[in-house]
């Protein structure tokens, strides 16, 4: 028998109010039987738990009790923050903590409170993934929530898109970033931590969770830098990404169509360039306009997804690109001249 699970059934009883065993038995995850069971231990315990027979009763409290048994444990606290996102809650592998939790602190509102907190809690869902990609497996995720809660150091093989792909490192957890549903640790290493100038911010570094091979949580403890600020750190580096990311410019023109495609295909920063830079050329809607870019072959893949409804002026190097790929694929679908 389990005590949180008694105490799981008293607060479905107070905060939902008349349940079934059947209702309680999905709730909590057993048998039917087990949940008659555990209403008969409340109340041979002294719970005044009403039994209502007939269709529509089940099991209720006796009106105005009340218990203040609703005290949170350390984990359920944790889990608090994630409590309008179970899915990221069920990838910390606190879903258990967080149900608990939420439970909880509904039994311990005021009715009118808690019917409109429940209310609340049905019109709003957060699908942190984004569209047209399948959520990354994470399995280290949970190790790492452990390391960053007790700071300890973490041993992993990490891979990564340059050479060599595959690399060791001794990682001290500062925290744990969810962009766009892709999970990230915030980390030092022993060798960006071994100089006692640096500054936290510059002693960090972000991993993507789903590249790492493999980890082992160690005993070793360290001391997460006092200024450190997990907030500050990541626009930072979000900063850092976008001054990094684009390194030249391409004239590029643009159909009506293709400018009302853009926002589905191209990253912002492209939609705002062209907003700001955008000229018309002709009569015929076609604009032009100035755009950044990274390499040649991104943005030659990225723009090629307009089809038709994008030209690159500008550089010759992308144009070239550009009509080289087109080239291929008329060559793979077999035109070889004008229709």
């Amino acid at each position: 028998m389990s005590a949180g699970r008694l105490l799981s059934v008293l607060l479905l009883l107070q905060s939902r109010g008349r349940m079934s065993a059947r209702a309680i038995a999905e709730e909590l995850g057993v048998s039917v039987r087990t949940a008659y069971r555990d209403v008969e231990r409340l109340q041979g315990a002294g719970v005044p738990v009403c039994a209502e027979p007939g269709r529509g009763g089940g099991y209720r409290l006796l009106d105005g009790y009340r218990t203040r048994l609703t005290g949170m444990t350390e984990g359920e606290a944790r889990a608090l923050l994630f409590a309008g996102l179970p899915d990221a809650a069920a990838d910390l592998g606190l879903a258990a903590e967080v149900s608990a939790a939420r439970l909880k602190l509904l039994a311990a509102l005021p009715a009118g409170a808690r019917e409109e907190a429940a209310r609340t809690a049905t019109v709003f869902h957060v699908d942190a993934p984004g569209w047209y990609r399948e959520p990354e497996q994470t399995p280290y995720l949970p190790l790492f929530v452990d390391a960053t809660l007790t700071q300890r150091v973490v041993e992993a093989r990490y891979r990564r898109w340059r050479a060599p792909q595959e690399m060791s490192r001794r990682l001290r957890p500062y925290g744990l970033v969810l962009k766009s549903g892709v999970w990230y640790v915030v980390a030092a290493t022993e060798s960006t931590t071994a100089t006692a100038t640096a500054t936290a911010t510059a002693t960090a570094a972000t991993y993507r969770v789903a590249q790492v091979l493999d980890a082992t949580l160690s005993d070793e403890r360290f001391d997460r830098p006092g200024d450190f600020e997990l907030g500050a750190y990541w626009a930072s580096y979000l900063a850092d990404f976008r001054a990094r990311r684009y390194t030249g410019t391409a004239t590029i023109r643009l159909s009506p169509q293709g400018r009302r495609r853009l926002p589905d295909n191209v990253a912002p920063e492209v939609v705002r360039a062209v907003d700001a830079t955008a000229t018309a050329v002709g009569g015929d809607g076609w604009v032009e306009a100035v755009v950044p870019t990274e390499s040649t072959t991104h943005a030659c893949g990225e723009l090629l997804r307009l089809g038709a409804d994008v030209e690159v002026v500008a550089p010759a190097g992308l144009r070239r690109a550009m009509a080289d790929t087109v080239g291929a694929l008329a060559r793979a679908y077999g035109v070889t001249g004008s229709a």
